[in-house]
C-alpha cells in the first residue's frame, strides 16, 4: 500500500452565519442554493454534484478547485484549512 498527502490547496470560502444571506449570495452567486426559513437552525442547502447538503449555522461554504461550491462542518473545516489572506472587505 501507498500513501499520498493532499495537494495544498488555496481555496476561498465563507461562513455561514444564519444571517449572512447577501454575503453568501454575492459569493455563490443566485441559484446554487436555497435558504429555509421554516426551521430553527435557518440552515442552508447546497446544490452539489453529489446531491443536496445541508449547511447549518456556522458551517462554512467552500468554492472547490473546479468552481463548485459544499459545505464543510466547523470542526472538520479548521482541522482541515487555514487562513492564507484576510479579504480586504
Amino acid at each position: 500500500m501507498a500513501k499520498y498527502r493532499k495537494k495544498p490547496v488555496v481555496i476561498d470560502a465563507i461562513q455561514w452565519t444564519g444571517e449572512n444571506h447577501a454575503e453568501i449570495e454575492a459569493f455563490m452567486g443566485y441559484g446554487g442554493y436555497k435558504w429555509s426559513s421554516i426551521h430553527p437552525d435557518a440552515h442552508l442547502i447546497i446544490f452539489t454534484l453529489e446531491g443536496d447538503h445541508r449547511a447549518i449555522t456556522g458551517s462554512w461554504i467552500v468554492k472547490g478547485i473546479k468552481g463548485e461550491f459544499y459545505p464543510c462542518k466547523p470542526d472538520i473545516f479548521a482541522a482541515t484549512y487555514e487562513l492564507v489572506e484576510e479579504s480586504g472587505e
